[in-house]
């Protein structure tokens, strides 16, 4: 014979609780935001990057026989700023509708021969013209391609309740302050998306500093008493 044992009150009240419990545990609410589990809080504070052109007017007088100095200053102006930060050609437009068109041709000239004193090859330079059917004369335009760093938008530090103790979790503040100055200080936004080429390694070299490394000699490049570093006595007494 068989003998069914039916469970005691104190077993399903039990069981009931458990379940309860369970329940109450998975559908328990949390302070702890989704984003919080995901990266980190320089992650959730990254820097944008925007593509922009750069541009250079130099307008053409009609009564002038040469660029003035102070257009050429500023050609050079642009192109150093094109060696810091700009990416792909050098673009230099010559205006087909001119006042002066023999001006404008020997300003393209010049902006070229200024370009090339500075370090811009030939081949990075991109010619092409504008103002077919302008009824003005137009300037010569110099442009080039840059990228612009975004900083990420940080809340005011008054709209966050520093007495709320109730979690242990991070500020929605914290890593903005980071990434907004390192937005202001980076030298080329365009080296966030690894646009710029690596310069080859030299072995030879690194070959060098290892075995002085090894010998316990300094790794650093000797000076010559005319480049010590030693304060001038000049002005000590």
């Amino acid at each position: 014979m068989t003998r069914i044992l039916k469970p005691t009150a104190t077993l399903i009240a039990a069981g009931i609780c458990l379940t309860a419990l369970s329940a109450c545990s998975s559908m328990a609410p949390s302070n702890v935001p989704a984003s919080y589990l995901e990266g980190t809080a320089l992650d959730r504070n990254a820097i944008g990057v925007e593509k922009k052109t750069e541009f250079l007017e130099i307008a053409i007088h009609p009564q002038a026989s040469e660029v003035s100095l102070a257009d050429k200053a500023a050609i050079s102006n642009f192109v150093s700023a094109y060696r810091d930060h700009g990416h792909g050609p050098l673009v230099m437009s010559l205006p087909a509708s001119s006042a002066n068109p023999q001006l404008a041709v020997a300003a393209v000239a010049e902006a070229r021969a200024i370009a090339y004193e500075n370090g811009v090859q030939y081949e990075e330079i991109e010619g092409t013209h504008h103002g077919e059917d302008s009824l003005v004369s137009e300037p010569m335009i110099l442009a080039f391609q840059a990228y612009e760093a975004i900083a990420p938008d940080c809340p005011s530090q008054a709209s966050i309740n520093f007495a709320d103790i109730s979690t242990n979790n991070e500020r929605s503040t914290l890593g903005c302050a980071v990434r907004s100055n390192l937005a202001a200080m980076i030298a080329d936004p365009g080296d966030l998306l690894g646009t710029r080429p690596l310069d080859k390694a030299d072995p030879l070299r690194r070959g060098v500093i290892l075995e002085k490394f090894r010998k316990g000699e300094p790794t650093g490049s000797s000076r010559s008493s005319s480049e010590s570093g030693t304060v001038s006595q000049a002005v000590s007494n």
